[in-house]
C-alpha cells in the first residue's frame, strides 16, 4: 500500500515545495509516497472562476464557496475513497504524534487548504471533514500547515528513514521531549561530552537519557510530564 496524499488548494504552485526535497523528496521521487494536487479555481464559478463569497450575516472578508468545494473533493475523493478528509483549520483537534502515526499507517488523506475567511460549514458537514489544527496561531491559508502535516507523516513511512529505530526515542514518540544530544569532539569551548556517554555502560547511558528527558520536559512541558504519569501509574 503506498501513501497517496491529495491536496485541494488555491496556491498549487506551493507543492510539493520543502515535501520535494530532503527526505520527503526523495521517498516522492522513489515512490514511497505519491502526492496530487488539485487546483480549486478549476471548478471556480463563471468567466473568472470565482470561488468566494461575502459571508452570510456579514462580516469582514470572503468564504470559499460550498458548492465550488465540494465539486473539488468529490472529483478528487470519490465515496468509496477509504482515505480521511482533512481541512487544515486552527479550530481542528491538534496535530500530535499520535495522529501522525495513524495516518501514516493509513491509504494517506485528501487534505483541503482553506483560505481567506474559511470555508462554508455546511461542507464541513456534508463531506465528513476531520478539522486539524498545527498549533495555536493563524496561518494565511491551509498550506504551509498541510506542508507541516505531511512531512511529518511522510518520515514515518517504510523506508523513508535510513534508520527505522531514528525515529523511536524523539521528542513526543516516548512522552516525553528528547535528550540532549552529543557528538565529537568531547571537548570543545570548555565544555565536555558528559563522561557517561562515552563509558560504554549502556544501562546507565539510558538511565540518563531517560533522566534528562524529565528534566527537559518539566521545565518545558510539564503537561506532557503530567500526562505520562498518569499513564504509567494506571
Amino acid at each position: 500500500m503506498t501513501f497517496k496524499a491529495s491536496v485541494i488548494t488555491l496556491y498549487p504552485e506551493m507543492f510539493p515545495g520543502p515535501l520535494g526535497v530532503s527526505l520527503a523528496g526523495n521517498a516522492l521521487g522513489d515512490g514511497k509516497w505519491q502526492l496530487d494536487v488539485t487546483h480549486l479555481r478549476d471548478f471556480g464559478e463563471g468567466k473568472h472562476k470565482r470561488v468566494d463569497d461575502t459571508p452570510a450575516g456579514g462580516g469582514a472578508g470572503m468564504v470559499l464557496k460550498p458548492d465550488v468545494l465540494a465539486s473539488a473533493i468529490d472529483a478528487t475523493s470519490p465515496p468509496d475513497d477509504p482515505r480521511p478528509r482533512l481541512l487544515m483549520s486552527p479550530r481542528g483537534k491538534p496535530l500530535d504524534q499520535k495522529l501522525v502515526r495513524e495516518l501514516a499507517n493509513s491509504p494517506g488523506a485528501v487534505i483541503i487548504c482553506g483560505r481567506f475567511e474559511g470555508i462554508d460549514q455546511r461542507v464541513i458537514e456534508t463531506r465528513n471533514l476531520q478539522e486539524v489544527s498545527v498549533g495555536d496561531y493563524i496561518l494565511s491559508g491551509g498550506e504551509p500547515a498541510a506542508i507541516v502535516l505531511l512531512d511529518a507523516v511522510v518520515r514515518l513511512l517504510p523506508g523513508v528513514m535510513g534508520n527505522d529505530q531514528s525515529g523511536e526515542f524523539e521528542s513526543f514518540e516516548t512522552g516525553l521531549l528528547e535528550h540532549p544530544h552529543y557528538t565529537r569532539p568531547q571537548s570543545w569551548e570548555g565544555r565536555e561530552i558528559p563522561e557517561v556517554l562515552t563509558s560504554g555502560n549502556h544501562k546507565k547511558i539510558a538511565e540518563w537519557q531517560r533522566k534528562e528527558a524529565e528534566r527537559i520536559t518539566k521545565a518545558r512541558r510539564p503537561d506532557l510530564l503530567e500526562k505520562l504519569t498518569k499513564k504509567e501509574s494506571t
